[in-house]
């Protein structure tokens, strides 16, 4: 890889992440974390706003714009192929957006990538959520991104019925199923529901604003410190 294009790979890794370290480029830049470092100090000096330091993680600093992007041929076939599977299995809104998205992409490649791109023989049958589900997802995921509270009307495994008021904090797909984490004011705990044992859903005019502890950051780590508590030996716990 040519030097002016592994620095212009750099600053693209670094703009898409909150935080990035030197061995995290070095892993995916194929190069020596001193090779890293040198860059990011010669972009540091040619004016780009690489924040951070050397032992912690750089970030790129608010208002940089990088030139329009020109994707490689492979780099529009795996967006192809993403946007495909994604299509079968996200609500109905979402595949509108990715459908049009898509669009936008393809009619800036160059004639011969574009053809190649849309040739992808890759393709998702849409077997994968029905009509019904699709639409209380795209119901479930706008109440996390309005951090409205929910009515759960719920059947466990079992087939037990119940009813939850909880604030819903984000959608989590699984392979075949997807569901609903979720901070529960029945329990007062975090929670999970599968979307396809909800007999309905109501969205209240609640809103709710975040609190420590009831957060999907909060979630995120009590699950990630019960999986490293699982892995410890027996004499270890």
């Amino acid at each position: 890889m040519r030097r002016a294009d592994r620095l212009f790979q750099l600053v693209q890794i670094i703009r898409g992440r909150r935080l990035t370290t030197a061995a995290f480029l070095a892993q995916r830049l194929e190069v020596s974390e001193r090779t890293v470092y040198r860059d990011v100090a010669d972009l540091q000096h040619q004016g780009v706003p690489i924040e951070g330091e050397a032992g912690v993680g750089y970030r790129l600093g608010a208002g940089f714009e990088l030139p329009p992007l020109m994707f490689t041929q492979d780099e529009a076939s795996a967006l192809v192929a993403a946007a495909r599977l994604a299509q079968s299995w996200v609500d109905p809104a979402l595949a509108r957006d990715i459908e049009t998205g898509l669009g936008k992409i393809l009619s800036v490649l160059p004639p011969a990538a574009r053809v190649s791109a849309e040739a992808l023989a890759l393709y998702a049958p849409a077997l994968g959520l029905g009509d019904a589900l699709r639409a209380r997802l795209q119901t479930l995921r706008e109440a996390v991104q309005a951090r409205q509270k929910l009515r759960l009307h719920y059947r466990d495994v079992s087939g037990d019925a119940s009813e939850r008021t909880v604030r819903p904090l984000g959608c989590f797909y699984w392979g075949k199923v997807w569901t609903l984490s979720t901070w529960c004011e029945l329990r007062n705990d975090f929670r999970g529901f599968r979307i396809d044992r909800m007999d309905a859903v109501d969205v209240l005019p609640e809103r709710f604003r975040d609190e420590a502890g009831k957060t999907l950051a909060d979630m995120l780590r009590q699950v990630k410190a019960r999986t490293a508590e699982a892995k410890l030996p027996e004499q270890q716990k």
